[in-house]
């Protein structure tokens, strides 16, 4: 979930305060409204719970918009898309004094006589401010106005502290150039979190390491540890990040597979790529579809991480004609495992080729030349695929290396099976937790069926 869905934030009537004198850029303007943007992402919006306002200040002070102007968060953010920079002087403590005496009234939207409504400034500024911002923060401050200050660039860091609210660590930030004040996104989207930390009040089952992140946690191990798949325990490794592994997914897409079935062989695929790291360093997946002719759909390596992969695979339209299987043998071994289609040397190769039928060419010389070059060959039949045809395609020993079933239906158990195939062999401290997760789910299954 985006920060903020699970994290409900106070209801707060939040006013930024940005700085838009000469010293800012365009660009860096527009880094401003990204980071403003950033954080509303993360708030709970509406007219009960957290209200925005902007106000914009060079040497004039102009409010963008009122706490009451926009009540979804929708409207907000396109409000901040439209602000537009000022370019003058730096009257700091102008646009606080205007904060106090119109963006936090009644009039404007502000809730101030209400106790449980927190009232929340955020400064950004990059210099130091052409007037006094001591006695008018001061003055903020005891109305009840939190605010945070946050310093850009060549700024004076003793105004930064006069302005902004105790524990001044807390509300103090500074960041080295407009570029990197995104990095401050996280620690805002947790201040207005009700339940920010999980971690820290112990609301969690992790057996080594908690990480916190607004209103949620995950679990995480210590150097020399593999996270289990129960996502909570860990296991002692021996070996490094889990191995590193080249798959290659050759998947049938000839017009007897039917649409809905080919839906059920793109989750069979997902369902391999959860249980794999990747990385560059580790798993790199590559697929190609076959019906009449080869398309490669994706080579080793285009995509870094299992959230892409999935969706390109998600995203692979039908071909729907004839079954060349032994062409698209030839084609794995001449050109997805080639070091020009992203296949690394010295890395295990794995290819695992998904048919539903008997092939209308020669496949005997193409599946022996896959072995031969130390390819390790998976063949998954389906229906009326031939299974002395897919024996020909799997690796030795044949009986672990081809699966066969009646049914689409059932290929995800196929899956099942194939996650700890694939893995067993690499590296035990990635499979372990896998295959132990497996016999529990097995394990599961049968006590339910009996």
């Amino acid at each position: 979930p985006s920060p903020g869905t699970l994290c409900r934030t106070k209801p707060t009537d939040l006013v930024f305060i940005i700085d838009s004198s000469r010293s800012v850029r365009p660009h860096e303007f527009e880094k401003i409204k990204v980071f403003v943007s950033r954080v509303i992402e993360a708030l709970d919006v509406g007219p009960n719970a957290t209200r925005v306002g902007v106000i914009n200040y060079a040497s004039a002070v102009r409010s963008e918009f009122s706490l009451q102007s926009h009540p979804s968060k929708a409207a907000l953010l396109q409000a901040v898309r439209r602000i537009q920079p000022l370019s003058t002087g730096t009257m700091t403590g102008l646009a606080i004094q205007f904060a106090i005496s119109r963006s936090f009234s009644a009039a404007e939207g502000g809730r101030g006589s209400a106790p449980n409504f927190k009232k929340v400034a955020i400064v950004v500024t990059d210099g130091r401010p052409q007037d006094g911002v001591q006695d008018v923060s001061a003055r903020a401050r005891a109305a009840g106005i939190e605010i945070f200050a946050i310093g850009v660039g060549r700024v004076d860091m003793g105004t930064l502290r006069q302005m902004a609210s105790e524990p001044l660590d807390e509300h103090v930030d500074y960041v080295e150039s407009y570029s990197v004040i995104e990095k401050l996104t996280h620690k805002f989207q947790e201040a207005f979190c009700v339940v920010s930390d999980l971690c820290a009040t112990g609301d969690h089952d992790c057996e080594q390491v908690c990480v916190s992140t607004p209103g949620a946690y995950k679990c995480a191990c210590r150097d020399g540890f593999s996270l289990n798949s129960d996502g909570r325990t860990c296991t002692a490794c021996n070996g490094g990040l889990g191995s590193a592994l080249d798959l290659v997914f050759l998947i049938d897409g000839s017009k007897s597979v039917r649409p809905e079935n080919f839906e059920l062989v793109k989750k069979f695929i997902n369902q391999i790529v959860d249980s794999l790291e990747v990385s560059d360093k580790q798993a790199q997946v590559g697929l190609v579809q076959y019906s009449s002719s080869v398309r490669q759909e994706f080579p080793l390596g285009q995509f870094k991480n299992k959230k892409d992969i999935k969706a390109a695979v998600k995203k692979m339209s039908y071909m729907e004609k004839g079954t060349m299987t032994g062409q698209a043998l030839k084609y794995l071994v001449d050109s997805s495992f080639s070091a020009i289609n992203g296949a690394r040397p010295g890395v295990p190769k794995v290819g695992i080729v998904f048919t539903d039928g008997r092939s209308q060419d020669y496949i005997s010389d193409a599946a022996k030349k896959a072995k031969d070059s130390g390819f390790r060959m998976f063949a998954v039949g389906v229906g009326n695929a031939v299974e002395d045809e897919l024996r020909e395609i799997a690796s030795e020993p044949v009986a672990e290396h081809y699966f066969y079933s009646a049914d689409f239906r059932t290929i995800s158990k196929i899956g099942k099976k194939l996650q700890m195939k694939i893995c067993v062999e690499e590296d035990p401290c990635e499979c372990k937790s896998i295959v132990k997760f497996q016999t529990k789910v097995e394990d599961l299954i049968n006590s339910l069926q009996q």
